[in-house]
């Protein structure tokens, strides 16, 4: 592994603490995951294995110690790893696909599917597993989706442009 990348994640999941940090809850404690957009451009800018891994148990940890919702620790600890790894298979298969378009849409196709899955997590270790999946859903994972999405046809394309004009995409052979 690169130092100069891991340094770059660092950054980005940094970044993303404190965007995760800053941004009220909209329900029940619970607020939009900003650490997941920061998380899907770490692993765009820097598709390996290995950095998608460090990467997910490093945003699962930083939003475990973040989370207010109850339940949520473990939850993010799980679902960022899961997260990462799936949002990389779908990277991997739909890139060439989709082109200038592939970062938003996987930026909300990976939110729809984290949200799933820590939903899924908080409400079975809470004991409701049958309440409120669907109102969670529509009142957080939605707009969360929406949010990062948004900030992902901003960032991407800025992200992008920092990199070309860097010494590391010059050093490097990821894009």
């Amino acid at each position: 592994m690169n130092t100069r990348v891991l340094v770059l994640l660092s950054l980005l999941v940094g970044m993303g603490a404190v965007l995760h940090a800053v941004l009220p809850p909209f329900f029940l404690g619970m607020r939009p995951d900003m650490m997941l957009a920061m998380m899907f451009l770490g692993i765009m800018l820097f598709p390996r294995l290995s950095y998608v891994g460090v990467l997910g148990v490093a945003t699962g940890l930083i939003s475990a110690l973040t989370t207010t919702v109850p339940g949520g620790q473990l939850a993010n600890m799980v679902e960022k790893p899961i997260t990462a790894i799936v949002f990389f298979g779908l990277y991997l298969v739909l890139n060439r696909t989709l082109k200038g378009t592939a970062a938003p849409i996987l930026t909300a196709a990976g939110t729809l599917i984290s949200g799933a899955v820590f939903l899924g997590i908080v409400l079975f270790v809470i004991g409701i597993m049958e309440a409120g999946f669907g109102v969670m859903f529509v009142t957080i994972v939605l707009p969360t989706a929406v949010i990062n999405t948004i900030a992902m046809l901003f960032i991407y394309p800025l992200a992008q442009s920092i990199m070309r004009r860097s010494n590391i995409s010059q050093s490097m052979s990821f894009q």
